[in-house]
């Protein structure tokens, strides 16, 4: 019975996070990227593709949008988005601001802006994995790891941010979005 409860104890930390976490797994495909076009969104309230500034959108609505056009490469339309936030500032934005400038290949601008993101909040699992890619990508093995530890130590073992960098440490190989 012990074991058993150990071993739920264990367990449950990371499935409450997996469960919980809008970043826990790759974002679901809709309207945003199957009918929308020029950095307009779909718009659940309009039942049609909106300027991201439209008031039926809000930030949550905003950042959802912004995690599938950067899952599906759609970085300009990624960044109306963005730009449509209402605090430019806040650590979800700083971290796809952090992605798109990575994938686009200005690593550095990318390893500033998630920088700027984990000061805002270090708890924000998804810049520590995207960063920790990035030094992947780069060949810097122990800074990678020492996000993953990072990952770790604030509850994310087994959510996509985890495990998402400790398959890129172990293959070299990371992720697109």
């Amino acid at each position: 019975m012990r074991t058993l409860l150990l071993s739920a104890a264990l367990i449950l930390p990371a499935a409450a996070f997996a469960a919980s976490s809008d970043d826990s797994s790759e974002p679901a495909t809709t309207e945003t990227t199957t009918e929308c076009t020029d950095g307009m969104v779909w718009s659940d309230d309009a039942q049609a593709c909106v300027a991201p500034e439209d008031s039926s959108m809000n930030d949550d609505r905003r950042y959802r949008a912004v995690r599938e056009l950067a899952h599906a490469g759609r970085y300009d339309d990624a960044l109306r988005v963005l730009a449509a936030m209402s605090d430019p500032q806040d650590d979800r934005v700083l971290t796809y601001l952090g992605f798109i400038h990575r994938q686009q290949g200005e690593t550095e601008l990318g390893f500033a802006y998630y920088r700027k993101a984990i000061a805002a909040n270090p708890d924000n699992l998804l810049a520590r994995s995207y960063m920790g890619q990035g030094f992947v990508d780069e060949g810097r093995l122990q800074e990678a790891y020492a996000q993953l530890v990072e990952i770790r130590t604030r509850g994310g073992a087994g959510g996509w941010p985890e495990v998402a960098l400790r398959r890129a440490i172990e293959t070299g190989v990371t992720t697109s979005y």
